[in-house]
């Protein structure tokens, strides 16, 4: 045997006996909330901040965490624990992702010291057209409820091949196994938090206009209870049918033709008054789904290498640009005024940048290249003055054709962007690195579960322009047949000496750019250790007229300081639960011999679940 055979034997018969984390469920447990007393049911402990050696998850949820803690413990590397965790987050947080979806998948091999990356986003329909999301009779988008909650919205899933690509080329266990840990969960229950029911209240009435998915999410008729457990038996089969069969039961079986069906005839609560459009998916579009390989974003900060997603996603170039812009400024705590006024303005004119030139590469000539190059991002950084801030829209530059100056114009709005998703990052003993964003777009996708198979549908596809942004302009992300619509996704890796310092993620929408932005900001110029700047107050400009904000810096002293220079702030608005909150970071910190600090969220979102193989004392 190959000592690449030989590990992957030793890590599979390790996690066999990986222990259950909850009480074995009775097999024939109903969908759903089981209404009993939770009383020897409790969930992993939770922590925002771990710090150790061995190996690391962070995630949104302790169940997910320590699935992924779990596989390192018993052998796995950084990607088995992140594939572990993702499944874990697909029963746990399943308003958020799961197989239903699709996401980008970014990792560090350290034995070649090289970073890969994996473009697992869902495509469009090859019946799907340009004007796909326009009225034929006028010619104009389509109300955004009616695409949002309908067939139409659903993308091919890319998260399932993500998942078999990812363990193929770098895992160490089969596909099987890493479901293993996911399976349980959905089996045996996990204790519904207050995250769990303020999200389900979101979408309860949308929720109940799919049969499927009020059987499954409204039990009885009713919201799930704080304290309670719920169960997802059905997603407990799919997964076993998928860790039977492989990912060909999603895209040549069982689960595809149930998908396509369930997308072409939505199951639609009689008496609905919600108009609900049937969708272009076909078992064949599932057959022909392919992820792609990418070659990771790459530019320097301060002398660190940073490396992220490349288009389709607009995470890796609108991060990158920015920062590139703010090389250009001096950046201090000591005037955290100005740079934070710094901040918004290269955010502000990056999305400009960004909404004009990125969408699928095979379907635009995306200049990547030049929209991370430092020529033209100290010309767009001339647009910075001090004491002063820029208007929005602003109008992009042309990194094709540099030479415009300090030429200011008017661009076009921001379009709309689902601010969900989750993000969780790994390592290993071994000093394999993971930065895995993936999702379902908004909080509950489609709203559409498909019958019998305890999973919701992503509506993917809403992060289509509906029409032209401007007329007259080339427009990269409008609807195409096996087209992927641009995304926002921004798991990155920074580096140091060819070593990693930091991975860090969010989910968020277009949010999810502005959050790891900040959190980078935070940490490498203001001085911030990693917890301080995942936990500060964030703010939001993506070249909009208005930058959001979350409360706490509404009631910051920088606030009036900044609307003095131009700024205008309003609230947040909510994103995963009622409260206006930005963004939830996962990230990871790496320090000498072999220690790591995990950061998650410590408020938003309900607080993340940060854990490390070995704990310091």
């Amino acid at each position: 045997m190959t000592a690449r055979r030989v590990l992957v034997a030793a890590a599979s018969a390790a996690l066999l006996t990986l222990p259950l984390l909850l009480p074995q469920a009775a097999a024939a447990s109903p969908p759903g909330v089981d209404h009993e007393a939770s009383s020897g049911l409790q969930p992993p402990s939770k922590q925002a901040v771990a710090v150790g050696s061995g190996g690391a998850v962070s995630s949104v949820n302790p169940y997910a965490s320590q699935a992924g803690i779990n596989v390192l413990k018993h052998g796995g590397n950084a990607v088995d624990a992140a594939v572990a965790t993702a499944a874990a987050l697909g029963v746990v947080e399943p308003y958020s992702a799961g197989i239903g979806g699709g996401g980008y998948f970014v990792y560090y091999d350290a034995r070649t010291k090289t970073v890969h990356t994996i473009d697992g986003r869902e495509t469009g329909p090859a019946r799907m057209r340009s004007d796909s999301f326009a009225d034929p009779s006028t010619g104009k988008a389509i109300p955004f409820d009616e695409a949002v909650n309908s067939g139409l919205s659903v993308g091919v899933p890319g998260t399932p091949a993500t998942w078999q690509k990812a363990l193929d080329d770098w895992g160490t266990i089969p596909l099987a196994q890493a479901l293993r840990p996911a399976t349980r969960i959905a089996d045996d229950g996990f204790v519904v938090n207050d995250q769990f029911r303020a999200q389900t209240q979101m979408n309860e009435a949308r929720f109940r206009d799919f049969t499927s998915t009020a059987q499954l999410f409204l039990p009885g008729g009713e919201l799930p209870v704080v304290g309670t457990r719920f169960r997802n038996p059905d997603l407990a089969r799919t997964y076993r049918e998928l860790a039977h069969d492989g990912v060909a039961a999603v895209y040549h079986g069982d689960i595809g033709r149930d998908v396509a069906r369930t997308v072409q005839n939505p199951p639609v609560t009689a008496g609905s008054t919600r108009k609900v459009r049937p969708g272009l998916m076909e078992t064949a579009d599932l057959a022909g789904y392919r992820v792609v390989p990418r070659t990771p974003t790459h530019t320097t900060y301060h002398g660190l290498d940073v490396y992220s997603m490349a288009p389709s996603s607009s995470g890796g170039t609108t991060v990158g640009e920015a920062l590139n812009i703010l090389e250009n400024f001096h950046l201090s705590p000591s005037d955290k005024v100005q740079a934070l006024h710094d901040y918004l303005e290269a955010s502000r004119i990056a999305f400009a940048d960004r909404n004009r030139w990125v969408g699928d590469p095979a379907f635009s000539d995306v200049p990547t290249d030049q929209l991370l190059s430092k020529e033209y991002a100290k010309e767009r950084a001339c647009l910075i003055q001090p004491g002063t801030s820029l208007t929005s829209p602003l109008a992009p530059g042309d990194p094709r054709h540099p030479g415009q100056g300090c030429a200011q114009g008017t661009g076009s709005q921001e379009p709309y962007e689902g601010p969900s998703t989750t993000h969780l990052v790994a390592s290993d003993r071994w000093g394999n690195v993971v930065s895995y964003t993936l999702t379902i777009e908004q909080t509950g996708g489609s709203a559409i579960t498909v019958p019998g198979r305890g999973f919701l549908l992503n509506n993917e596809l809403t992060d289509f322009d509906f029409t032209p942004l401007t007329a007259g302009v080339p427009d990269p992300n409008l609807p195409g047949p096996g087209k992927r619509p641009r995304s926002s996704m921004s798991p990155t890796i920074v580096m140091r000496d060819g070593r990693p310092l930091i991975a860090v993620g969010s989910p968020g929408g277009a949010t999810i750019i502005t959050t790891v932005l900040q959190t980078l900001v935070n940490r490498l110029d203001l001085g911030m250790s990693l917890p301080e700047a995942v936990a500060a107050p964030r703010i939001s400009q993506r070249n909009r007229a208005t930058t959001e904000a979350e409360p706490a810096f509404l009631d910051s002293p920088e606030r009036p300081a900044l609307e003095a220079l131009g700024e205008h702030f309003v609230l947040a608005p909510p994103a995963f639960t009622p409260s206006p909150e930005i963004g939830a970071v996962a990230a990871l910190e790496f320090g000498p011999h072999g220690q790591v600090t995990a950061v998650a969220e410590p408020k938003r979102r309900g607080g993340g679940s940060a854990m490390v193989v070995d704990e310091t004392s």
